[in-house]
């Protein structure tokens, strides 16, 4: 973990559903990621959330696969992130080689200067 501090699980589940995310995912040797604006918490015991994405999206066969997913609060005022996540992608380029990253218990890339990050498991699809 880097040395600044990130929220714990139940003050970043405080932050659902306010917020943007970049939603990503890691399966044998690919990642990849997406914006996402709905993010919902479920439950808080245990705590789950529930994420709306279009289908398509070329990281859905990465979460079905891995069937894990992180997802990263992250400034809306952050212009390389939003320009990493919202423009279109030659296939097979990965969005966070030009960002600092951490993996976490799932092995999902989280972005590091993000202000908060949930490391999530599929519980259902």
């Amino acid at each position: 973990m880097s040395d600044r501090r990130l929220l714990d699980a139940l003050d970043a589940l405080a932050c659902v559903p306010t917020g943007l995310y970049v939603m990503s995912s890691a399966f044998e040797g690919k990642r990849n990621g997406v914006l996402v604006r709905w993010v919902q918490q479920c439950a808080s015991e245990p705590p789950l959330i529930g994420v709306a994405l279009l289908k398509g999206h070329a990281i859905n066969p990465i979460i079905r696969d891995s069937r894990r997913f992180g997802l990263s609060l992250i400034d809306a005022n952050d212009k390389l992130v939003l320009r990493q996540f919202t423009e279109p992608r030659r296939a097979n380029e990965d969005p966070f080689d030009c960002l600092p990253v951490e993996t976490l218990v799932t092995g999902s890339p989280i972005i590091r200067r993000s202000i908060a990050a949930l490391d999530c498991e599929v519980v259902r699809h």
